[in-house]
C-alpha cells in the first residue's frame, strides 16, 4: 500500500461528470467502500440503470437500497457476483445479459487482499482468482454486449475500467509467476501476490484495449484510501495496525479516493490501455507493465483458461 503522491488534475465529481443519460454502467464490489461510492456519484447523473454487482445477492440488495435513500428515482439493480468463484461469475453475466442488451461502463472495482495464503474453488491462488481472473471472465463473458453498444450506437463512449494499485509494482520477478498460479503460492510474500494480481489486471487491459480499439480501456491506482479492504488488511497483525495507525493521517476519504476511477470512467482526456495514479496521472506505471510479451503470454493463458465459459443466447 503506498501513500498519496502527486495530486495530478483537478477533478470535481459534482461537476465533471458528464450526464449519463441513457447510460448502463456495472460495477462490481459495489456494495462498500470506493463501489459504493462510485455508485452514488454515478447516480446522480442519471445513467438509465446501474448494475450493483456484490459477493451475495443480500448484500447487493442492501447496498442498492441505500445508494437509493441517497440518490432516489434511479434504478439500480442488484447483482450477486462471487469474484472467487467462476461458476459465480458466469451465472452473473448470463443475469445481465438475459436482461440487458446494452453495457457503457464496466467498472471492475472488487478485490481482496489477504496476508493468509489461499486458493478459489477453481483452484487459483486467492488474489489471482478473485482480483485477475473473476474479473477477466466477467469481462470476456460481457465484452459482446459492450462491442455491440460501441457498433449500434454511434454516441456511445464505452469503457471498461480496472481499479488497480501501485502495488503492482511489487510483483515478483519476471511480473507474473505462472508455475504457481494454481497453488497458494507460499512461496511469495502476500504483497507479492497481491502485486501480481493487480499486475495481471493491468496488462489484461492494455491488451484489451489494444485488441477492440472500440473499447476504451484504463486501469487506476485510487492512491491510499481508508476502506473496508485498508481496514481488513491492518487487522492482521500488530505491526500492521501501528503503521496504519499513523498511515490514516495520509490516507484519503472515500469521497476523495474514488476520484480517479470516475474521472477514467468519464473524462474525455483518458487515453485507451493507460495506467493512471490519482488523478489522472501517467507515466507511473511499473517495469512490467511495459512488457508486451508478457501481456500477450498473459492473455493466451487467460483465453486458455477460460474456454468453455460463454452466454447461452436467446435464439427467439
Amino acid at each position: 500500500m503506498s501513500f498519496p503522491g502527486s495530486k495530478g488534475i483537478k477533478f470535481n465529481t459534482t461537476t465533471d461528470i458528464p450526464p449519463l443519460l441513457g447510460k448502463v454502467i456495472l460495477v462490481t464490489g459495489g456494495s462498500s467502500g470506493l463501489g459504493r461510492q462510485s455508485v452514488i456519484e454515478l447516480a446522480q447523473k442519471k445513467p438509465s440503470l446501474i448494475w450493483l454487482a456484490a459477493r451475495s445477492l443480500e448484500r447487493a440488495r442492501t447496498a442498492a437500497e441505500e445508494v437509493q435513500t441517497v440518490v432516489p428515482n434511479i434504478p439500480i439493480k442488484p447483482l450477486a457476483l462471487d469474484l472467487a468463484s467462476c461458476q459465480s461469475v458466469e451465472a452473473a453475466a448470463q443475469t445481465f445479459c438475459d436482461s440487458c442488451g446494452r453495457l457503457d461502463i464496466l467498472l471492475l472495482n472488487a478485490g481482496t487482499m489477504s496476508y493468509t495464503p489461499g486458493m478459489t474453488e477453481d483452484g487459483y491462488e486467492v488474489h489471482f482468482g478473485t482480483n485477475y481472473v473473476g474479473h477477466a471472465l466477467l469481462t470476456k463473458l460481457l465484452l459482446p454486449t459492450v462491442l455491440n453498444t460501441a457498433e449500434t450506437d454511434p454516441n456511445s463512449d464505452v469503457r471498461s475500467i480496472f481499479v488497480s494499485s501501485a502495488v503492482h509494482k511489487q510483483a515478483p520477478l519476471g511480473g507474473i509467476q505462472f508455475k504457481s498460479l494454481k497453488s497458494k503460492a507460499t512461496n511469495l510474500d502476500a504483497m507479492a501476490r497481491y502485486g501480481q494480481s493487480k499486475l495481471a489486471g493491468i496488462l489484461f487491459g492494455k491488451e484489451l484495449a489494444r485488441r477492440y480499439p472500440q473499447v476504451k480501456v484504463a486501469s487506476v491506482h485510487p492512491g491510499a484510501v481508508r476502506t473496508p479492504l485498508s481496514d481488513s488488511v491492518s487487522s492482521k497483525s500488530f505491526l500492521l495496525r501501528c503503521l496504519m495507525t499513523v498511515g490514516r493521517l495520509f490516507m484519503s476519504s472515500v469521497e476523495d479516493g474514488v476520484k480517479n476511477q470516475l474521472w477514467a470512467a468519464t473524462s474525455d482526456v483518458v487515453i485507451s490501455g493507460e495506467y493512471y495514479e490519482p488523478i489522472g496521472v501517467s507515466g507511473k506505471a511499473g517495469k512490467y507493465v511495459k512488457d508486451e510479451v508478457l501481456a500477450n503470454k498473459l492473455w493466451e493463458w487467460t483465453e486458455k483458461e477460460m474456454e468453455g465459459y460463454r452466454m447461452q443466447l436467446d435464439e427467439a
